[in-house]
């Protein structure tokens, strides 16, 4: 989920610590758990810092180990160690005990989104993604916004946020009936598709779609159980050359290709003897356009030159980020 969806879910399940009878009859264990769910929410994220860095490195290790099962159990460790000594006297299980509730459910619900998270590390760096929540899904942070308001003007927190939960698992029920009922229609639409991804947008209805057949990519947009079918590619393995050995080898397109799951390729030459090597994420067409992708610039010697990987929207900001001197 986005930052700002973790931070009200944070604020909620400090809400819900108030059923705790140890949190609630002191003042000084409630404001240290409120504090500790709403960072435990944020602490799984820190790995966004890594953008400062460069693409690669945060598309190889967003919602990796800060996601893994080692995190899940240090975060709370760290947190209740800190807190602990700015909320001198207050109950240290409990405040654990809700913090780690704070950092599960952070990447739990991660696991849910489009984009998944390698929550089973070191047992395993396999990718988990459910795809049935968009990483914003509106539905869900207005639930929570409306509940929060409703404890800020008076209303029982505890009672509130377990009724938005309830309706949120419901929520989270109808989107896995409504997933399972767009695949079978994409299934009735191409019957030779062997790999289906969805990707849930923040409209209700409105899934993106990228298929595989035995031959073919296809990518639309279902609404509902009405499929469209947009773009169709012959599907072409990566051609065993000097020059394709060379690109993947760079950082950028490794990077790309061990988090996508379904793209395609191409090569170009262009101007002064130099090569194009493209790979293109099939998810995320957004009119017209697909903006996922991984470039690199290789001379006749095949040395890569200048790569990228990333979200473009436009050819020239592209070449921009690949000026060769």
């Amino acid at each position: 989920m986005d930052s700002g969806t973790h931070l009200v879910m944070g604020i909620a399940l400090g809400g819900l610590a108030l059923a705790d009878p140890v949190v609630a009859d002191s003042s000084m264990t409630t404001a240290a758990v409120i504090t500790a769910t709403i960072i435990g929410s944020q602490a799984p994220d820190i790995d966004t810092v890594l953008k400062l860095r460069n693409n690669a490195v945060y598309i190889r290790n967003h919602r990796g180990i800060t996601h893994s099962i080692p995190a899940v159990i240090l975060w709370p460790i760290l947190i209740t160690g800190v807190l602990a000594l700015l909320f001198q006297g207050a109950n240290i299980l409990h405040l654990w005990l809700w913090t780690f509730l704070a950092v599960f459910l952070h990447v739990f619900v991660d696991i849910f989104n489009a984009y998944g998270t390698q929550a089973f590390r070191p047992i395993s760096k396999k990718w988990i993604a459910l795809g049935v929540i968009n990483t914003f899904d509106p539905i869900i942070f207005g639930l929570h916004v409306i509940a929060l308001m409703l404890w800020a003007f008076g209303s029982d927190p505890v009672w509130t946020i377990t009724s938005l939960y309830s309706v949120i698992v419901i929520y989270y029920l109808i989107r896995f009936i409504l997933q399972r009922s767009v695949k079978h229609a994409v299934k009735n639409t191409i019957p030779d598709a062997e790999k289906i991804i969805l990707s849930p947008t923040m409209r209700f209805f409105q899934w993106r779609v990228a298929v595989n057949s035995s031959s073919t990519h296809y990518v639309g947009r279902a609404y509902g159980r009405s499929i469209t079918i947009y773009d169709k590619f012959p599907i072409e393995p990566l051609p065993d050359t000097p020059l394709f050995h060379a690109a993947l080898e760079d950082s950028n397109l490794a990077a790309f290709v061990s988090f996508s799951p379904l793209y395609r390729w191409e090569v170009s030459e262009l101007e002064d003897n130099y090569h194009e090597v493209r790979l293109i994420d099939l998810r995320y067409r957004s009119e017209n356009h697909y903006p996922f992708v991984a470039v690199a610039l290789l001379n006749d010697n095949n040395d890569v030159i200048q790569s990228y990987t990333g979200w473009i929207f436009s050819e020239d900001k592209l070449r921009k980020k690949l000026i060769v001197d």
